[in-house]
């Protein structure tokens, strides 16, 4: 349990280094760099839905999709599930950074797999990158321009390699070794860091709660990163990524990206995809109503500058025949966004 509450964290090694990457260049970084980013790349053949390139050189709005993992070394045989996935847009017009997080129990169809349907997290189990890009789109009706695949390989060293990252707790709680308490700033290295993101039953969110401080830290950490100086401690977040991360950006596009879109750290906003608690057929899962579908949708749609959809393309549904389904009630507001983290 431990690894699959921790992974979330190194997602913002992948928008420090995709959005703010670049800034050492000068200091003489930039050969390891093209070299650690050519070790990360894996295309895995998706289809895209649109010109990447074009989106790009045009200085449009793009959609990263961001997975944490537990697998160990990436490239095993061994595909874990994805129990992190949080959609970024990013607009660099509007200097902003979209985070939308969607819980690993979110009950959905999963193209080309033999059951009606599954929980967002095994996606990626059942058919890779690829199929856990296509669930997303489908899910939501929205392009996903790139995707990046992140393990806890290295957590601690990427939290520290920034010298660590100060943060206003939500809540009161100890849990492991972090000992936070209710609106107190604290700073928190990497060891503690990794407890104060995994912390779930203590919080009366649960998961959710969960997911707005893995959003917390990442906005945190990513401001932190871009004003790193240290070519020293650049080059340790670069070496704790090996064989850590997966992406199907090459380090051209990054370069591109960081021309284009390093303005759009100024502002980063965070949601999460409100779902319902639900036991089908003794599992518990998050089934989220199609109202809530069609605002998150919209919202990134928003954030792309894409038109409004009045109907998704494919509707949840509650219920399945054969299925045995029950629901229980949920403390938190749905579609609440979150700017203060």
């Amino acid at each position: 349990m431990r690894k699959r509450r921790i992974v979330g964290w190194s997602i913002f090694a992948v928008l420090l280094l995709i959005i703010g990457g670049g800034l050492l260049w000068g200091y003489g970084a930039y050969k390891s760099a093209k070299k650690t980013f050519k070790q990360t790349y894996d295309s895995t053949h998706i289809q895209k839905e649109r010109n990447v390139s074009s989106v790009i050189k045009q200085g449009k709005p793009l959609s990263i999709l961001l997975l944490g993992t537990d697998t160990g070394a990436l490239g095993r045989h061994d595909t874990g599930r994805t129990d992190t996935l949080i959609v970024a847009t990013v607009n660099p017009k509007k200097k902003t950074i979209h985070l939308t997080s969607i819980a690993r129990d979110t009950k959905v169809v999963v193209p080309g797999d033999t059951q009606p349907y599954e929980k967002i997290n095994a996606a990626y189990t059942i058919g890779g990158a690829g199929t856990a890009v296509k669930t997303v789109q489908n899910l939501l009706d929205i392009p996903i321009d790139f995707y990046a695949i992140v393990n806890m390989g290295g957590l601690e060293k990427m939290v520290n390699a920034v010298g660590g990252v100060d943060v206003k707790p939500p809540l009161t709680f100890n849990y492991g070794y972090a000992h936070v308490v209710k609106n107190q700033k604290i700073h928190l290295n990497g060891r503690q860091a990794l407890d104060y993101s995994r912390m779930r039953d203590e919080d009366p969110l649960g998961d959710y709660g969960r997911q707005a401080r893995q959003r917390q830290i990442i906005k945190h950490l990513v401001m932190k990163g871009l004003g790193i100086a240290s070519l020293t401690r650049y080059k340790a977040i670069l070496s704790s990524l090996k064989g850590n991360l997966k992406t199907d950006m090459t380090f051209d596009d990054m370069i591109a990206v960081r021309a284009k879109y390093g303005d759009a750290t100024h502002h980063i906003k965070s949601q999460t995809l409100q779902g319902e608690n639900a036991m089908i057929d003794g599992l518990s899962y998050q089934v989220v109503p199609n109202k809530e579908l069609l605002r998150v949708s919209n919202d990134i749609r928003k954030s792309l500058n894409l038109s409004e959809s009045t109907k998704l393309k494919t509707q949840q549904t509650q219920t399945d025949s054969n299925t045995n389904y029950s629901t229980g009630g949920y403390s938190s507001t749905t579609g609440q966004t979150t700017t203060g983290y």
